[in-house]
């Protein structure tokens, strides 16, 4: 089993290419008729399809998995309670199920990797639901601290109010580029003569 596309992308940190990379190469042993269950990375295969926010392939994969495996790699089941808590939207439960295990070195660097991204994934969601935010629920949902959130989104722009320790989200503006393209404006017009004559 050649996992060499594998590792490039772990080496070079391009987790959005592990879920691809390991289906092709788990559909590669399987047509070759490999064994390959037992020293299959599923702890990486699992992250890959989490990291790319493909909750149903992560799924279907967990049912895959033999139950020896289960039993015998808690990392395993470790990363399925983060997939669980986003099948479920348990947004506070990801940071918790996160945080509650000792990863190994090999998994460590993608599962810090994906919990930024979905602390950005969580402030997109904030700034779209909200206008106004208690300190503590942004808190909760970017699995920080209160005083943490709290400088995280002041640096977003937002604004806090002391008194009530509430937050006043500030929108992106929605910048909308038109591009004249002069060719385009050449036959447009081309075509309204060709009409009118």
């Amino acid at each position: 089993m050649d996992t060499s596309l594998l590792n490039e992308a772990l080496a070079s940190k391009s987790y959005d290419k592990i879920a691809d990379i390991s289906d092709n190469l788990m559909l590669q042993c399987a047509a070759e008729g490999i064994e390959f269950q037992d020293e299959w990375p599923y702890a990486i295969h699992l992250l890959g399809h989490i990291y790319n926010n493909d909750i149903n392939s992560a799924r279907f994969l967990w049912k895959k998995i033999p139950a020896a495996i289960k039993e015998a790699r808690p990392e395993v089941v470790a990363v399925w309670r983060i997939g669980q808590k986003l099948w479920k939207r348990d947004y506070v439960g990801v940071h918790e199920a996160i945080r509650e295990f000792s990863w190994s070195p090999e998994v460590q660097p993608i599962v810090a990797s994906f919990a930024e991204l979905y602390k950005k994934r969580m402030f997109e969601i904030l700034l779209s639901a909200y206008s106004t935010i208690s300190t503590k629920d942004s808190a909760h949902f970017l699995g920080m601290s209160e005083n943490d959130a709290t400088n995280y989104v002041l640096q977003q722009g937002w604004v806090l109010d002391s008194a009530s320790q509430m937050l006043t989200v500030k929108k992106h503006a929605v910048i909308t580029e038109q591009k004249l393209d002069p060719s385009k404006l050449q036959r447009l017009t081309e075509y309204v003569f060709h009409l009118e004559h």
